[in-house]
């Protein structure tokens, strides 16, 4: 009995382990036919308060009995529309479990597949019906099937993140690597809680980590792959190795089979597409050429135009709070209410760029002093608590306030709203030759890094972000990025 109680409770403890990792991995969000069944739901439900509001409520205007409809004769209608709308939801991918899609692109998916299918729909109804249904129904009904849309997915996503907070659904991943690769693959999963990954760290491969230091844990060596799987609890290892002989990855494999662990890898190519390389197919033949900058020609146009609409926009709008905040600067301390200081635009080429002061009036004598308290990697300088900081300026600064007056430097035409931080000329001097990619498009007020961990991340991932929104620009990128600044400086985190 005595021998068999230890064998019995380590049996009660291996089930635990895999009871609680069963639960763990489970996935909290729903399934696809699941949301399809919630999205049936709601666009019905809106359906019938347009229907609602429409005959009975009198928004619109008042219905005459010769223009009174029962509810029985939309019904054809209502089924219709909702195969419809169903039917584009589908095609344009919003059950995919493959992309993890954020609430910003959902809701523009919602958008613009019910604009269409509505438009689609109301065409046939009206090519083949006439008049006979009332159009301010459609209108309410779209909006309000959106609407309903939108609330579901947002509650979808408060469950889920709910569920993730109490560790449902979160995998533990071991990256292994430490060189570029593995730095971009680490950044996604420490930022990007929405994904439903949890960092434990990463095994060194013998590579540099921004000079042999790091914002993420290191767990030992590559040869220690085994004994780290089993420490810290892993249910997937993502290995960012290039140029590693056949034999490690099949030995990895191995290895997480072994120990029931999940197993991806990122290509080689993929760490050369960060850089210079972009990758495009020929009937299924991959083709490898030279990567561009998407800011140029027509996307340059559509941007400077939108910086300047933008930029006057919000100038007007805060006028008010400038005067303000130009008045408590002057009042607060001595010297001069704007910094004015060189930096570096597009093409390595200078201009003078404008702040509030948010320093003494002295601080840039005294930078020399304070260069072996820095706390940044990499060319640029940092400290948390800089002692040139004035009372007003630490406000100033963690609310990116600071920055306002860089408006005038939109304007011109010097910097834009989004894009690289602008540099100042000495810390171009020690830039190496990869990172003076960032200087291939106009500087901005915010940019990915700066909504992605501000003073927090290293340099080299703040250019590796940089370098990936020049080439990957868009539109709707620039959207999210504003979006994704306001709670960003609400919050100030990563600010100093």
């Amino acid at each position: 009995m005595k021998t068999g109680a230890p064998i019995i409770a380590q049996e009660r403890a291996t089930q635990d382990t895999k009871t609680s990792a069963k639960r763990r991995l489970a996935d909290p969000r729903l399934a696809p036919w699941q949301r399809l069944v919630l999205d049936i739901i709601s666009l019905n439900l809106g359906f019938l308060l347009a229907y609602w509001l429409r005959y009975h409520a009198g928004i619109g205007g008042e219905v005459t009995d010769d223009n009174y409809l029962a509810l029985g004769e939309y019904l054809p209608i209502q089924l219709g529309l909702t195969v419809t709308l169903a039917a584009v939801y589908t095609a344009t991918g919003l059950y995919s479990r493959k992309t993890k899609a954020s609430l910003l692109e959902e809701v523009s998916s919602i958008t613009s597949g019910s604009s269409f299918g509505m438009l689609l729909f109301l065409a046939l109804v009206f090519l083949f019906r006439g008049l006979a249904y009332s159009r301010g129904l459609f209108l309410m009904a779209w909006v309000l099937i959106m609407s309903l849309l939108i609330l579901s997915r947002i509650c979808q996503r408060l469950y889920t993140a709910y569920q993730r907070s109490k560790g449902v659904g979160v995998k533990r991943v071991l990256v292994v690597g430490s060189g570029q690769l593995a730095r971009a693959v680490m950044h996604v999963l420490s930022t990007e809680p929405g994904l439903g990954y949890s960092l434990v760290g990463f095994l060194e491969d013998g590579q540099q980590m921004n000079g042999g230091s790091s914002r993420f844990r290191s767990l030992g060596k590559l040869p220690e792959v085994e004994d780290a799987l089993r420490t810290h609890d892993v249910d997937e290892i993502i290995v960012a190795v290039p140029s590693y002989p056949r034999e490690f990855f099949s030995e990895i494999m191995e290895i997480c089979e072994k120990n029931g662990v999940a197993f991806k890898m990122v290509p080689d190519l993929y760490e050369l597409s960060l850089s210079s390389l972009n990758v495009d197919d020929l009937r299924g033949i991959p083709l490898i050429g030279a990567k561009e900058v998407s800011i140029q020609g027509f996307n340059l146009a559509t941007k400077r135009v939108v910086d300047v609409m933008v930029a006057a926009f919000i100038m007007v709008i805060l006028s008010p709070l400038w005067l303000l905040l130009a008045l408590i600067i002057k009042l607060n301390s001595t010297g001069p209410v704007y910094f004015r200081q060189t930096r570096l635009g597009k093409g390595g080429k200078p201009f003078t760029a404008f702040k509030f002061r948010s320093m003494h009036e002295k601080a840039e004598a005294e930078l020399v002093q304070l260069m072996d308290k820095n706390e940044a990697n990499g060319p640029i300088f940092k400290i948390r608590n800089d002692p040139r900081i004035t009372g007003v300026g630490k406000f100033l600064r963690r609310t990116s306030l600071d920055e306002l007056p860089q408006l005038i430097n939109v304007l011109k035409g010097e910097m834009s709203l989004i894009g690289p931080r602008p540099p100042i000329p000495s810390e171009v001097e020690q830039y190496e030759p990869w990172h003076l990619k960032r200087l291939d498009t106009a500087p901005g007020l915010t940019g990915l890094w700066q909504v992605s961990g501000r003073s927090e991340l290293p340099f080299d991932e703040m250019v590796m972000l940089d370098i990936y929104y020049i080439e990957n620009w868009s539109l709707g990128m620039d959207v999210k990025i504003l979006l994704r600044t306001i709670p960003a400086v609400i919050t100030g985190k990563g600010a100093y």
